[in-house]
C-alpha cells in the first residue's frame, strides 16, 4: 500500500488527531504572546531590567525559527509520532521551569528550551491534520489547522491579561500543563508515523548544518529582536550578528545543496507552487503578527487601555476568521484558483489598514474599531487557506512536511521582520512629528496661552499652588504634544502596511493557472 493512502483517517479517529494537533498549535502560539503582558509583574518579582526582560521572549522566539526547518528530518530521525510527542513533553516540562523560575536568566534558558519544542509543534501539527485528510479534503484540513495559527496570537494577549490580573505571571506557563499531558497521551494512542527511508547514521548527521542553521536564523532572530532596542547599525554587536547571518546563510545553503544527507532539503524549493508559498507566507506573517502587534500597542499606549481590554478588542475579528475558513476551503474545492483569492483577501487587508489610517485619533472609542477588526478577520480568511493550498498542493508525502516547515518558518520571520520594521519606523516617526509639532507649538500665542491657564486653573482647583499648576499645565501639554506625536506615527504605520500589500497584489495575479486543478491522488502520494 503506498504511504500517503495508509495515513488517511476516518470517521472519530480523525477528529482525535485533528484536535490534538490543532490543540498542540494553539499552545505553541499562544506562548508567543502571552507573555507580552506580564513582562511589568516579571520583571518585579525576578528583579530584572526591561532589557534583561525581553530575552524571555526573544529566547523563545529564537528557539522556534532554529528548530522549525529541521522539523522534517527529526520526524524521519525518530518518526514522528515519538518526535512529536517527545517534543510536547519537552514544551510541557518547560512550561513547569519556567513557572517555578527563581531568576531572569534562569527563566530565559527554560523560555529557549520551551521554544525549540514549541517549533516543532506547528509544523508538524501541520504535517499531521493534512496527511490525515484525502487530497481531496486538503482545502478543508487546512481550515481546520489555519483555526489555531490565526486564533492563536490574538488569544495570546487577552488570556495573559486575564491570568496576571486573577492570579499570578507563573500560571501562564502553568496552563500549558494539563493541556500538555493529555496531548501526549493522545498522540502515542492516535497519531502513526509514515514509514521514512533508511535513518542517518550518528557518523553521517549533518552536523555543520546544524550549526549553521542554528547561527544563521539566531542570529538574524536576534537582530530582529533587537535591533531597535540597540540602535541597529550603530551597535557593534547587531552589525556582528548581521555579518554572522549573511555568512553564515551563504555556507548553509551551499552545505544543504552539495551534502549527501543535508538536515534541512532546500531541493524541495524546486518547487514552483512552494517558491510562491513561501513569499507569500513571509508577507503574510508580516500582515498577521504586524497588525497583532500594533493595534494592541495603539489602545495601551495612546487609549490606556488594559492589557484584557486591548485582547478582548481582536476576538470578534478572530471568531470572523474562523468562521471565513470553512467557507474559503469550499470555494477553493469547486476549483476557484487560489491566486485570486489571495489577491482579494490582500486588497482587503489594504482596506483594513487604511481605514486604520482614518479612524486612529488620541480618544477613539472602541465601537470605532469593531467593524474594521470584522474585516481584518475576512481578509486572513481569505489569505491563510489559499496561500498554504497553494505551498503544499502538488508537494508529495515526506516533502509536505518539508514544505510545512518552510512555509512556518517563513510566516514566523515574516512576522519578526513586520514587527522589527513597525517598532523601528514608529520611533523615527515620532522624534520626526514630535520635532514639527513643537517648532509649531508658539507658546505666546492666545490660544496656547489660553489652554495653559485653562489646565492651569483646573489644577489650582484640586489645591495647587499657582506655580506648581503651571509647571504641570506645561507638563500636561509636554503630554499631549507626545500623544499626538504618537498617535501621527501609528498612522504612518497603518499606511505604509497598506501600501505594501496593494503592492503584492499585481504579482500574486501573475501566478501561472490554478494549482488546484493540477493535483491528483498520485500526485500527493509516496
Amino acid at each position: 500500500m503506498q504511504q500517503m493512502e495508509s495515513l488517511v483517517e476516518y470517521g472519530p479517529r480523525r477528529v482525535i488527531i485533528t484536535i490534538t494537533a490543532i490543540f498542540c498549535a494553539l499552545l505553541e502560539i499562544v506562548d508567543t504572546t502571552i507573555v507580552n503582558v506580564a513582562v511589568t509583574n516579571m520583571r518585579g518579582s525576578l528583579g530584572a531590567t526591561l532589557n534583561e526582560v525581553g530575552w524571555v521572549i526573544t529566547a523563545y522566539a529564537i528557539g522556534n525559527v532554529i528548530i522549525v526547518p529541521m522539523t522534517s528530518w527529526l520526524s524521519q530521525q525518530f518518526g514522528r509520532r515519538n518526535y512529536f510527542a517527545a517534543s510536547i513533553i519537552l514544551f510541557t516540562v518547560c512550561s513547569f521551569l519556567c513557572g517555578n523560575a527563581t531568576g531572569i536568566w534562569e527563566l530565559v534558558a527554560f523560555r529557549f528550551l520551551q521554544g525549540l519544542g514549541g517549533g516543532a509543534l506547528l509544523v508538524t501539527s501541520q504535517t499531521i491534520i493534512t496527511e490525515s485528510y484525502p487530497v481531496e479534503k486538503r482545502s478543508m484540513a487546512q481550515a481546520i489547522y489555519g483555526l489555531g495559527v490565526i486564533i492563536g496570537p490574538t488569544l495570546g494577549p487577552p488570556l495573559g491579561g486575564y491570568i496576571v490580573d486573577h492570579a499570578s505571571w507563573p500560571y501562564i506557563f502553568y496552563i500549558n500543563i494539563p493541556i500538555g499531558i493529555i496531548a501526549v497521551l493522545l498522540t502515542l494512542q492516535f497519531v502513526r508515523s509514515p514509514k521514512y527511508g533508511e535513518k542517518t547514521a550518528v557518523s553521517e548527521i549533518d552536523w555543520l548544518g546544524i550549526g549553521l542553521l542554528a547561527l544563521t536564523v539566531g542570529s538574524l532572530q536576534y537582530v530582529l529582536e533587537k535591533g531597535q532596542d540597540d540602535d541597529w547599525f550603530n551597535s557593534s554587536t547587531i552589525i556582528y550578528l548581521v555579518i554572522a547571518a549573511f555568512f553564515g546563510l551563504y555556507f548553509f545553503i551551499w552545505r544543504e545543496t552539495t551534502y549527501k544527507k543535508p538536515i534541512v532539503e532546500l531541493r524541495v524549493l524546486k518547487n514552483s507552487n512552494l517558491r510562491v508559498g513561501t513569499i507569500l507566507s513571509f508577507i503574510m506573517g508580516f500582515g498577521l503578527y504586524g497588525s497583532t502587534f500594533i493595534i494592541p500597542l495603539y489602545t495601551q499606549s495612546v487609549l490606556g487601555w488594559t492589557a484584557q481590554q486591548a485582547g478582548m478588542l481582536m476576538v470578534p475579528a478572530a471568531l470572523t476568521t474562523a468562521v471565513m475558513m470553512p467557507i474559503i476551503a469550499r470555494i477553493l474545492q469547486k476549483g476557484v484558483p487560489q491566486q485570486y483569492l489571495v489577491a482579494t483577501g490582500m486588497i482587503m487587508f489594504s482596506i483594513f489598514m487604511f481605514w486604520g489610517y482614518v479612524i486612529i485619533t488620541p480618544d477613539t472609542g472602541s465601537g470605532d474599531f469593531f467593524w474594521m477588526l470584522i474585516f481584518r478577520g475576512l481578509a486572513l480568511g481569505m489569505l491563510f487557506i489559499p496561500i498554504t493550498a497553494l505551498s503544499l498542493s502538488t508537494l508529495k508525502g515526506q516533502q509536505i512536511g518539508q514544505g510545512a516547515a518552510f512555509t512556518g518558518m517563513m510566516r514566523q520571520l515574516g512576522g519578526s521582520f513586520g514587527i522589527a520594521m513597525i517598532t523601528t519606523i514608529m520611533s523615527r516617526k515620532n522624534m520626526t512629528h514630535r520635532g514639527d509639532l513643537v517648532s509649531k507649538l508658539d507658546m505666546n500665542s492666545p490660544s496656547v496661552q489660553q489652554t495653559v491657564q485653562g489646565i492651569q486653573h483646573n489644577f489650582i482647583s484640586k489645591g495647587m499652588s499657582a506655580e506648581t499648576a503651571l509647571k504641570s499645565s506645561y507638563a500636561a501639554v509636554d503630554r499631549m504634544v507626545a500623544k499626538q506625536a504618537a498617535v501621527l506615527s501609528f498612522m504612518d504605520v497603518f499606511m505604509y502596511l497598506g501600501i505594501l500589500f496593494l503592492i503584492c497584489v499585481p504579482f500574486v495575479i501573475m501566478v501561472r493557472g490554478n494549482i488546484k486543478r493540477k493535483v491528483d491522488l498520485s500526485e500527493a502520494m509516496h
